[in-house]
């Protein structure tokens, strides 16, 4: 981008000393400290800028912006285009007072396929070029448990680099091995994308399936995790919510706002379809093209525009130009008065209303994401909203125990914690951490923002050996947080010693180490009155219970066949099989 800068320095900001050139260009009005107050775009720099001095403005931010600045700066651009662009760094840069902008100014994802002979399926907010993405999505975890079963429904592999000895996830069932036996492959990708275009058919039928024979075998639990599976492929996936042969390839633009606080929402249309939506949160200046214009810039940066855009107030020539460049073809941009076009957008009104109400109750959001958003800011990741953190717990060699907690959003999702009783020989805290993070490997369908350990560079450089080990190495970021002066260790960054900004990661490393020890002690205090069947990975108190009021005694579960075994409430096959092994040698 071509650009030139000029500054008028310390001006009386008055219409007669406003020298400007009648190019395209950006211009910022500056405090006498140098603070950005406002940045604007101008197919002609001259006549934009003067028009901000005329008797009666037509916002009613002006005079205060033009009372509160002392200069004004301008960029020559190349086109109006370039202005656009320029505009948007110059306001995620600077920050300006009077400027609408994003809330948290962070790109929303996708789900995108690259280009390789084998592709592999990522969760990117920056798809790689060359690759075919699916998004954006306004509900990451959803998109990512869309990844999930994709990856398990049709192993495609999610793999930096292909090994030629496989990897972990080739053995658990996630991943087809391209790098292994590459027949076939080509049609699990065609099948992956026919549900990404929205023909999720084939695999919610299957999970259906699934749902069923969960609640045959009383596994209630089963059946709602993969109900709400369900509903993610639902809400992810493309759906038929509103249908007109008038919606065509269009979006529908939606305001709404109370008091600085707006939402613009895109309703997107194909082939008749209303296939989605997306809401983007802002702080509102007053101004609806502003607002408008700030969403449309960073929306279509990174997708395709349609043929036809359906706004709620007018926006610049600049911006209608740089959508043709955009989509390499004319975009209509209209704001409709009448018929089938201006019900769909003033639906997409009523929609951002409703958005506004939402996010006025939660202006802050919770402590908890909050907490999640600044470490994750301060580690310079796009996102901390799923941590995984592992602690281990032993006394004198006996009683050898490790636990994992999960954090979602800054909060503790206990459902999603585990205990492990250490079944080698190892004593010490690294070989021990080596195996419960192995045996916690082998059931994930996908990997958490950040894998944390209680511990130091040792922990972390022996995790990532075992990794490594397991062609995982690189596939998610690891971190150990050692307890003195709280300092964490990531690979290919200096230690970092947490403050404030870091508290999330505290309070995960805490809660393990409280979790894991209370599992401590009730193993120390059951002591030889343990059962055997604890042995066993996957069964608890409720299996344990289940099998000896079926069976009436420890005999019987000791004779029974495993046809006899999988007649117990919760218990299958491959468990049925695990009790037998474990009881008869």
């Amino acid at each position: 981008m071509g650009v030139h800068l000029r500054r008028i320095n310390q001006m009386a900001l008055k219409q007669d000393s406003l020298e400007m050139p009648r190019k395209p260009g950006v211009y910022l009005f500056r405090r006498s400290d140098d603070r950005v107050m406002y940045v604007g775009k101008a197919t002609d720099l001259r006549s934009r800028v003067r028009s901000y001095f005329v008797a009666t403005p037509d916002r009613e931010m002006i005079p205060l912006l033009v009372r509160d600045s002392d200069r004004i700066d301008f960029i020559v651009t190349k086109s109006p285009s370039d202005a656009l662009i320029l505009e948007r760094q110059l306001i995620r840069e600077h920050k300006p007072r009077y400027n609408s902008m994003l809330k948290d100014d962070k790109s929303y994802p996708f789900i995108a396929l690259t280009e390789h002979d084998y592709p592999r399926i990522v969760y990117t907010r920056h798809p790689p070029e060359g690759s075919r993405s699916w998004g954006p999505f306004s509900d990451a975890r959803a998109a990512k448990k869309v990844i999930q079963l994709l990856r398990r429904h049709f192993g495609i592999r999610d793999c930096p680099e292909l090994l030629p000895q496989g990897c972990l996830a080739m053995h658990i069932g996630l991943c087809h091995a391209p790098c292994i036996e590459p027949a076939g492959y080509d049609k699990q990708v065609s099948a992956a994308m026919s549900v990404l275009d929205g023909d999720a058919t084939r695999l919610i039928e299957s999970l259906q399936d699934e749902m069923d024979e969960a609640s045959r075998r009383l596994d209630y639990e089963s059946a709602a995790k993969t109900r709400d599976l369900i509903g993610s492929v639902q809400s992810t996936i493309s759906q038929q919510v509103v249908h007109s042969r008038f919606y065509q390839d269009c979006d529908a633009v939606g305001f709404a706002s109370s008091g600085d606080i707006g939402v613009v929402v895109i309703l997107n249309a194909k082939e008749g379809i209303v296939q989605g939506q997306l809401e983007y949160p802002l702080l509102h200046r007053g101004d609806i093209s502003d607002s408008v214009s700030c969403v449309l810039a960073e929306h279509y940066a990174s997708t395709k525009p349609p043929r036809r855009v359906l706004v709620p107030s007018p926006v610049g020539d600049s911006l209608r130009s740089w959508l043709s460049e955009r989509r390499g073809g004319a975009v209509e941009v209209r704001i409709p008065k009448r018929g089938e076009l201006a019900r769909l957008r003033r639906m997409a009104d009523q929609n951002a209303e409703a958005q506004v109400i939402r996010h006025h109750k939660n202006r802050f959001g919770s402590l908890e994401q909050a907490a999640a958003n600044d470490a994750a800011k301060l580690l310079g990741f796009d996102s901390l909203d799923h941590v995984v953190c592992f602690d281990m717990a032993q006394l004198q060699g006996n009683e050898r125990v490790g636990a994992s907690v999960v954090l979602r959003n800054g909060r503790p999702s206990k459902e999603e914690y585990r205990t492990y009783r250490i079944r080698s020989e190892a004593t010490d805290d690294l070989r021990m951490m080596s195996e419960v993070i192995e045996r916690w490997l082998k059931h994930q369908d996908g990997w958490p923002d950040l894998l944390l350990l209680d511990g130091g560079s040792t922990h972390l450089s022996t995790i990532h050996n075992m990794l490594d080990s397991h062609g995982l190495r690189g596939r998610f970021p690891v971190a150990a947080l050692a307890k003195r002066e709280e300092t964490l260790h990531i690979e290919g960054k200096s230690p970092l010693v947490l403050e404030r900004k870091g508290r999330v990661l505290i309070h995960a490393r805490d809660e393990a180490h409280r979790f894991v020890n209370r599992f401590h002690r009730n193993r120390r205090g059951r002591g030889a009155l343990s059962d055997p069947l604890e042995e066993i990975e996957g069964i608890g108190a409720k299996k344990i219970q289940a099998l000896l009021r079926h069976f009436g005694g420890r005999r019987g579960i000791e004779h029974a066949s495993i046809r006899e075994l999988r007649e117990v409430p919760g218990i299958g096959k491959s468990m049925a099989e695990r009790i037998q092994q474990h009881l008869n040698g």
